[in-house]
């Protein structure tokens, strides 16, 4: 081999080198190289032939630089991708994936699709996408404008009772605990009664503020004159 000739060595190829070589100069048993490379000391052997025959380039891989035998051919990946652009260009990597195969017969790995759209701008992978800014919702200026309801179940009285629910009255200009009623479930029933007391306490707030359970939303609105209120609501 001459001088100026370079061989390129992946790191796995460049450690298992030094150690085939250490084995070649007697400086490093058989058995404890096959230890440390994970392979068989008859591997080694032949290792350490095919280096003192054929020198560094005998443990590169003869794969090295060669096209893969599993690659896409170009002529399915352009007419996959063409398709994409034309149907299905606001879809997912899957659901495209799902499409190519069942409506147009094409068969690709659902990662496969995902590197085409990628590397087509039509898909941007999550981990590159721009953080999402939640702007944070100024509190209300005056007890009363809104109170937020809520109900945790938890066994609040450890094993002296069942576990039960806890619906909480919370003030969002103070964060003053305004009411607190323990009850079996978190049901309308329930937030009735909470209410009420609430009510007679406090006097009607401008607004409650819920999440999104069946007791306060409906997404059925056909039951609900179009909506989408409950029988709280």
């Amino acid at each position: 081999m001459a001088a100026t000739d370079r061989i390129t060595m992946t790191m796995c190829e460049l450690d298992r080198f030094k150690v085939i070589q250490a084995v070649a100069d007697d400086l490093l048993k058989p058995w404890r190289a096959a230890q440390r490379l994970g392979l068989t000391t008859r591997q080694i052997r032949r290792l350490v032939a095919r280096l003192r025959e054929d020198g560094p380039a005998g443990l590169v891989s003869g794969r090295c630089a060669k096209p893969s035998n599993n690659r896409l051919d170009a002529g399915t990946a352009a007419r996959a991708l063409a398709i994409i652009r034309e149907r299905y260009a606001d879809f997912g990597p899957t659901l495209a994936c799902e499409k190519l195969r069942e409506c147009h017969g094409l068969r690709l790995a659902k990662e496969t699709v995902r590197r085409l759209m990628t590397d087509a701008g039509l898909w941007i992978p999550r981990r590159q996408r721009p953080p999402k800014i939640h702007q944070l919702r100024s509190r209300r200026a005056c007890v009363g404008e809104l109170v937020q309801i809520d109900g945790s179940d938890h066994r609040w009285f450890e094993e002296r009772a069942p576990a039960c629910t806890l619906l909480v009255y919370v003030d969002d200009a103070t964060s003053r605990l305004m009411a607190l009623h323990f009850t079996a479930t978190e049901s309308t029933f329930s937030y009735f009664e909470a209410t009420r007391g609430y009510l007679r306490q406090h006097g009607k707030p401008v607004a409650f503020y819920s999440d999104k359970a069946t007791v306060f939303r409906s997404a059925q609105t056909s039951t609900t004159a179009g909506k989408g209120f409950t029988q709280f609501g």
